[in-house]
């Protein structure tokens, strides 16, 4: 089942069921109006936004229209949680290299996280709005679960469980206003604004054998300025799962219905060509391209995301076909 928000001058707006192959949505009133009150009564919902997808799939919805990712807001326009990993200990890895520092042995068995903000979500088509270009504007992209309810204490195999939708994510960061939010201890503010989703989410059935152990077993592509700079592939380098990073956040209080959790910026490992290290699937983030290239050279070369920049991150399956649509954007000044 694949699912929106489309804009409707409220801050919720109005879910909508869309077809798999992303030609055609149905407006979901009568059954419910927004998504999170389907994440509330998932068990008694669900079936019946199901229902509908499958006559919409058939050609047979009466009121069907052709889907428009850029009337969408983000599938969840604000949530109860927002909370972000770093399930990919290949990009700690590089970051950490490129400034000579040590990964802590704590990282590869006890996932990193940060809690974002969660009342303000941008949608996919919608520009990033960013104060200045000296901030260190930043792509991320990266994967995302919604939730059901998890109770407190959950096995990672419980929290496997209470997953009920995936999106993908752009989580905009600004590296330049990390360092000394990092150094006073208390982790990331300012530097991480609000963040972007696909135009839909869909439920774990609809990747089929490419969900497999909370892994997505696909590629993640990313698109700079209309140039493609990552084709990662998001399930074998997955160091924690998505129930292991669910069951992270159970250890000490009850997760419920609404909440997102990401897996941060998906990262592959360099491979050996002519005794000299080459990351041939790419980059999910400009900062990683800039510590690979402070390994490989010395100093980056590479410079952050200016004005006028243009990203897009989607996800196609087995068949070719984009599986949430994409997120497409423009980075955007403030305006007075």
């Amino acid at each position: 089942m694949k699912l929106a928000t489309y804009k409707d001058g409220s801050r919720d707006g109005q879910l909508v069921v869309v077809s798999r192959d992303l030609s055609t949505a149905h407006y979901a009133t009568g059954i419910a109006h927004k998504l999170q009150q389907a994440l509330d009564d998932w068990n008694f919902i669900s079936p019946q936004l199901h229902d509908l997808y499958v006559t919409l799939n058939q050609g047979k919805a009466r009121h069907a229209f052709p889907f428009d990712p850029a009337l969408c807001m983000a599938p969840l326009p604000r949530a109860y949680q927002w909370a972000d990993g770093s399930a990919y200990i290949n990009h700690v890895e590089l970051v950490r290299a490129a400034r000579h520092s040590e990964v802590p042995a704590s990282f590869y068995s006890d996932p990193l996280m940060y809690q974002g903000g969660s009342d303000d979500f941008i949608g996919p088509c919608d520009d990033v709005v960013v104060p200045s270009e000296d901030f260190g504007i930043d792509f991320e992209a990266e994967i995302a679960v919604v939730t059901g309810d998890v109770p407190m204490g959950a096995t990672p195999a419980q929290a496997l469980d209470g997953i009920r939708l995936l999106m993908l994510v752009n989580d905009v960061s600004l590296r330049n206003l990390i360092p000394a939010e990092l150094a006073k201890g208390f982790g990331f503010f300012q530097s991480k604004p609000a963040s972007a989703f696909s135009p839909v989410a869909v439920t774990p059935d609809e990747l089929g054998d490419a969900w497999q152990g909370g892994r997505v077993h696909l590629t993640l592509q990313s698109t700079w300025n209309g140039r493609k700079v990552g084709m990662c592939e998001a399930g074998p380098e997955m160091t924690f799962h998505f129930g292991q990073l669910i069951a992270h956040i159970s250890k000490t209080r009850n997760v419920r219905a609404g909440s997102i959790v990401g897996s941060g910026t998906v990262s592959n490992k360099a491979v050996e060509v002519d005794d000299r290290k080459d990351w041939p699937k790419g980059y999910s983030c400009i900062a990683e391209k800039r510590a690979i290239e402070t390994i490989l050279d010395g100093q980056p070369s590479t410079a952050y995301m200016k004005f006028g920049d243009t990203i897009r991150i989607e996800m196609k399956g087995k068949d070719g076909q984009s599986i949430f649509g994409a997120i497409d954007q423009t980075i955007a000044p403030l305006e007075a």
